[in-house]
């Protein structure tokens, strides 16, 4: 009997453990099944892009996991029952349940409405790819001196507002920030910032709080109004709601609750990776949900699920950040390095090389998804229990 590893996901977290699993494992020894919806990998950290009118590199998941012995199961994941070890999914044939041994859940977020009237029937988000090709479908067809209002000033809302300031300067775009902009910046970070902002001429409201959106304007709890053909909410993310409806122990907002090697807590049987997992950084503080975040519990993940199979030893790596990477555009950057706990320091990069760092950052996460190893040979071990039974030969890959 194969040990059955479900992966639910394929995001950046959800792909690379799939496939790095199946490089650590043998084929014999263990069943690599991913669930996805998408026939397709969807770069997230270029969703603004896509949303201007650039396109982007298709990644077809039939050739980036051909020959790896992950399968693809293309389906929608409606429900996990974590005490029968069984994922409910629906595709085009009807509903069906997938059995698992392990489970790594990789769902991730969706865009976060924050409760605010009114968004979720007037504004425009651009956490997916459905999304941000309804917001470019939209933007295509606004006239000249129309205004753009981007709500929320986190990493998101700096992206948007830059990218479609700059794909359409004849637009009137804006951007609304509950604090001031960029207040989590150094002051060399900040301050590259504005001039940037300045240079594109994009209109920022600090300590604005939005109350409700509507179809052509936002309402301010001060009881102003800001003018807005169109409004892109940018305001954080919320998870995927599975997970809080089954009997594992999740946080308050819906993440599992891991250790560290990204295992569930209540359910050892259970991994959950990216945003989906609620996990502890340096100084004892969550992960921020992030790419950056992400992809080193993917690796984590299946390191120790692989470990655990084969009797070998358990990842230590710890979970750090060494810089937040901005894309201002595609001729403006700013890369502002931190400390391992994710707090600014003085020293940031700037200008058309920061774009440049950006741009190979978003590259080379699309090809570790890939490229799970990041190239190095690997060597796909035996599983105890397969051992067990009799002698085996380990195989490279």
């Amino acid at each position: 009997m194969q040990h059955r590893i479900v992966v639910l996901g394929a995001g950046y977290t959800g792909a690379v453990a799939a496939g790095r699993l199946a490089k650590r494992l043998r084929r014999e020894d263990v069943a690599v099944t991913l669930v996805n919806a998408e026939p397709d990998f969807v770069e997230r950290v270029r969703m603004h892009q896509l949303a201007v009118g650039q396109d982007l590199k298709p990644r077809p998941f039939s050739d980036m996991f051909a020959g790896t012995g992950v399968e693809l199961r293309l389906a929608k994941v409606t429900g996990v029952d974590v005490d029968r070890r069984t994922v409910a999914v629906t595709d085009a044939n009807g509903s069906e349940e997938l059995s698992y041994d392990t489970l790594v859940y990789a769902l991730g977020s969706g865009w976060n409405a924050q409760g605010v009237p009114g968004t979720a029937e007037h504004a425009y988000e651009i956490a997916s790819r459905a999304g941000a090709l309804r917001l470019r479908e939209r933007l295509a067809r606004l006239a000249a001196g129309q205004t753009v209002v981007v709500v929320g000033g986190g990493l998101t809302g700096l992206e948007a507002a830059t990218e479609i300031a700059e794909a359409r300067p004849d637009l009137d775009v804006a951007l609304a920030v509950r604090g001031g902009l960029g207040d989590w910046l150094s002051p060399k970070g900040r301050a590259h910032l504005r001039k940037v902002f300045g240079k594109l001429r994009i209109t920022v409201y600090e300590h604005a709080a939005v109350t409700g959106v509507e179809a052509d304007r936002v309402a301010m709890a001060d009881g102003k109004t800001i003018p807005a053909a169109v409004t892109v909410w940018t305001t954080g993310f919320v998870v995927h709601p599975i997970a809080k409806a089954t009997a594992l122990k999740v946080t308050g907002t819906g993440q599992i609750v891991v250790d560290a090697t990204m295992r569930s807590v209540s359910h050892p049987d259970v991994y959950a990776v990216g945003d989906a997992a609620h996990a502890m950084g340096p100084g004892d503080k969550p992960l921020r949900m992030s790419c950056a975040s992400g992809i080193p519990t993917a690796w984590q993940a299946a390191d120790a699920i692989a470990a655990r199979l084969t009797g070998g030893k358990l990842p230590d790596t710890p979970l750090r950040y060494f810089n937040q990477c901005i894309s201002l555009g595609r001729k403006e950057g700013l890369i502002q390095y931190v400390t391992a706990d994710d707090r600014a320091v003085q020293a940031v990069l700037t200008g058309r090389l920061a774009a440049v760092y950006k741009e190979l950052v978003c590259k080379g996460a699309a090809w570790g998804v890939a490229n799970p190893t990041l190239g190095l040979p690997t060597r796909r071990r035996v599983t105890r229990e397969r051992a067990a039974t009799g002698p085996a030969v380990e195989a490279l890959g």
